[in-house]
């Protein structure tokens, strides 16, 4: 029997492909090179026995505000959000912090009357229109609300240090530093405003929310939904190359440029060949986590409500960081990107214990230890830290990589995500999911619109294929 079409990896750009397919009444299956499927939203017991942990990502606002993802029926499949008090916190050295909530106007009391009324014109006109913005943001190029993309890409065109001028305090602009430096790219860049500002309105509008009993979740319930449909997934087969695969009219691809042409191999032309191989990456991250006894110890104790804790301090020296980790260069005082999920979620640990999730940039394919550096980061913020660890899991870049082979070098965005490569990953072209290979095509975050857990890659490759397929 010949599918309709074939999908390579499991993660949620792959599900996404398969799902979109199959309500187009296309027969097809997925296979996963692991055991388990998810891509980069595994969880796993990586320190003791019931303490659950995400292997990747760990915040899921993207799920919420797709274009795509959130039209599924998740929530009948057993997927379920937790909402953190409050998105973000930035904590500082005197002890206080500077916390993002759901409310706008919670947060203009935070940041006071210096930076409040600056920030509330910047942010409420994206927030009151977040699902149009998340639609042109990452939906198809083309006039999609064209006067709001308009205003937004003003702004988000712009480098994060210019955004950043906008305000007076000290402690808002190192805020918008720990969101923009989401991007791995360096914060004086074109186009990390962009980062920083879809965050901040993703926070406001749809919050920074964790899945109950943790990441595994999404997964699974992309793959509930898909067997409902028909559709067919088997684990623990590693394709290595095309001819492995069953007949199919299509094949779509949920893996990086790099491990496309290994499993292209000579079918793949010399030009179109030339032309991935020079896909850049980007940064690699080091990768904790850690089993507690007790809650994070802040010295601000607000950002016990956060969700997500960014760490690192001033603007200049999450910049100074950023910008070594995208030169080559280890910083000693690395921007630490922080989740604390079983606050909000008990389900993740044992009765009065708790989980917690941190990575840092590093150079693609650093070696060095940055274990201490994290831990340092941590104690700086909350003394007290060491003392609440039973277990801690470390992943440095080329553990990451051999854990999902699509993180080349660590890089968990599917390759350097600077404005170079924005509109050009991962080749230019008028259809950036088709390959050189008749009807096989590019379907992770490599393709347009890139970084992030919204399976829209998946969605508009598998699209792409639907327009070529025979009925």
């Amino acid at each position: 029997m010949t599918l309709d079409a074939v999908v390579i990896g499991s993660g949620p750009n792959g599900l996404a492909a398969a799902i979109t397919l199959a309500r187009a009444g296309r027969s097809v299956r997925v296979f996963e090179a692991e055991s388990t499927i998810g891509g980069a939203t595994r969880s796993l017991e990586l320190t003791a026995p019931g303490f659950i942990h995400d292997v990747c990502s760990a915040v899921h606002a993207l799920v919420v505000l797709s274009p795509f993802l959130k039209t599924l029926p998740l929530a009948a499949h057993g997927l379920e959000f937790v909402q953190p008090d409050a998105p973000f916190a930035h904590p500082f050295d005197d002890g206080t912090a500077v916390v993002v909530e759901r409310s706008i106007d919670r947060t203009v009391e935070t940041l006071g009357a210096q930076d409040g009324g600056a920030y509330r014109a910047l942010v409420a006109p994206f927030a009151a229109r977040a699902p149009d913005l998340m639609e042109a943001l990452l939906g198809p190029a083309g006039p999609r609300h064209p006067l709001l993309m308009a205003r937004f890409g003003l702004t988000a065109i712009r480098s994060a240090a210019h955004l950043a001028r906008r305000f007076r305090d000290e402690r808002t602009r190192a805020m918008i530093a720990g969101a923009a430096a989401h991007s791995m790219v360096p914060l004086d860049y074109a186009s990390t405003a962009g980062y920083a500002l879809g965050l901040i309105v993703a926070a406001h509008a749809a919050g920074w929310p964790v899945a109950r009993g943790g990441s595994q979740q999404v997964a699974n319930a992309l793959a509930a939904y898909l067997r409902t449909l028909g559709g067919d997934i088997v684990t623990g087969t590693r394709v290595e190359a095309l001819s492995q695969l069953p007949p199919s009219r299509a094949v779509l691809c949920d893996v990086t440029p790099r491990q496309f042409l290994r499993i292209a191999g000579e079918r793949t032309p010399d030009r179109y060949r030339r032309r991935l191989s020079r896909y850049r990456y980007g940064p690699g991250v080091f990768k904790m986590d850690w089993a507690l006894s007790a809650p994070v110890p802040w010295r601000a104790r607000e950002c016990g409500r956060a969700g997500t804790v960014h760490l690192g301090g001033s603007f200049d020296e999450i910049a100074d960081g950023e910008r070594a980790a995208w030169e080559g260069r280890v910083h000693g005082k690395p921007y630490v990107l922080l989740v604390q999920p079983s606050i909000f979620d008990p389900s993740r640990a044992p009765a009065g214990q708790h989980t917690l999730w941190a990575y840092c940039h590093v150079p693609n394919g650093s070696t060095t230890d940055m274990t201490s550096a994290i831990e340092d980061q941590i104690e700086r913020f909350a003394p007290g830290f060491r003392d609440c660890i039973v277990a801690r899991h470390v992943m440095g870049p080329a553990m990451m990589e051999r854990r999902n082979a699509n993180l080349v070098g660590g890089d968990i965005g599917g390759g350097a995500s600077d404005l170079a490569q924005m509109f050009t990953r991962p080749v230019f072209s008028l259809n950036p999911y088709a390959t050189a290979i008749p009807n096989v095509y590019l379907c992770s975050s490599s393709t347009p619109p890139g970084i992030g857990v919204h399976g829209m890659c998946g969605h508009f490759a598998a699209r792409a294929a639907l327009r070529r397929l025979p009925r």
